[in-house]
């Protein structure tokens, strides 16, 4: 019995998804004008992923080339003004009313204005995956850098360690797992704020694509867009958590 549950428990996310598919699938198969046409059956979902293969994989780069130039830069300066927040006291009491303000406000609100103020939806749309992924990279950090033991700042002064040296020495590698904390965060929210971003008027793109064919009512390519979307997401999290678990091999939890 212990085996039989132990085999259970291993596969149970597999079989939890093939439980998913075959409630969709009846679902689907149900009279035509009350489930078929805003439940596709798998089979259409499949062919649509098929059929729009080389539409999928340009929208797939498409917002791409939107995340990751904001979201590299979000995490550049999250992590550099972080670091200096969290180990200069007279910065991070500087810093905290801006923060305590405007990180609460949710990304999305920043859209219309964007679009107003800059000459493109693509820097629109980048602005808003920065402002997304900053805030949670750059608290984090700062936390971290923050939370240091003082014997760390103790014995970096007793051998001569400089301040600029302490922060990309001590102070940097110390914050590491905070840091990776604030990032995973960040890719999250930035995801979030791209798809939104590509809904307000963007002609390229993942969310674009689910937008493009739910206003046609085509509902088996706006589902394949939702389900590649979240295989492009889970690729990339995955990756990361990859490369954190490289990083982090001294921690508990890796």
């Amino acid at each position: 019995m212990r085996i039989f549950v132990k085999y259970l428990s291993k596969f149970s996310g597999f079989l939890f998804l093939l439980l998913l598919l075959g409630i969709w699938t009846l679902i689907s198969s149900g009279p035509e004008w009350s489930s078929q046409y805003l439940f596709p059956s798998p089979k259409a979902i499949a062919e649509a992923l098929f059929n729009s293969r080389e539409e999928l994989l340009r929208s797939a780069w498409a917002s791409l080339l939107k995340l990751v130039p904001a979201y590299f830069a979000a995490a550049v300066v999250g992590i550099s003004i972080g670091i200096v927040s969290g180990s200069v006291p007279w910065v991070g009491n500087m810093l905290k009313p801006i923060s305590r303000f405007a990180a609460p406000i949710p990304p999305n609100v920043y859209i219309p204005y964007a679009i107003a103020i800059l000459p493109t939806f693509y820097l629109s749309s980048t602005f808003i995956i920065f402002i997304a992924a900053f805030w949670p990279i750059y608290l984090n950090t700062a936390a971290g850098a923050a939370d240091i033991p003082e014997k760390y700042k103790r014995n970096a002064a007793i051998i001569g360690i400089g301040r600029f040296e302490y922060l990309w020495r001590i102070a940097f590698v110390a914050s590491l797992p905070s840091i990776f904390s604030g990032l995973s965060v960040g890719m999250g929210l930035s995801f979030i704020m791209l798809t939104v971003a590509e809904l307000f008027g963007e002609n390229t793109g993942l969310g674009h694509f689910v937008q493009f064919y739910a206003d046609y009512s085509d509902y088996p390519n706006m589902v394949a867009g939702i389900l590649w979307t979240g295989i492009v997401v889970l690729a990339i999290m995955e990756l990361f958590e990859f490369v954190k678990r490289k990083v982090l091999f001294w921690t508990k939890a890796n």
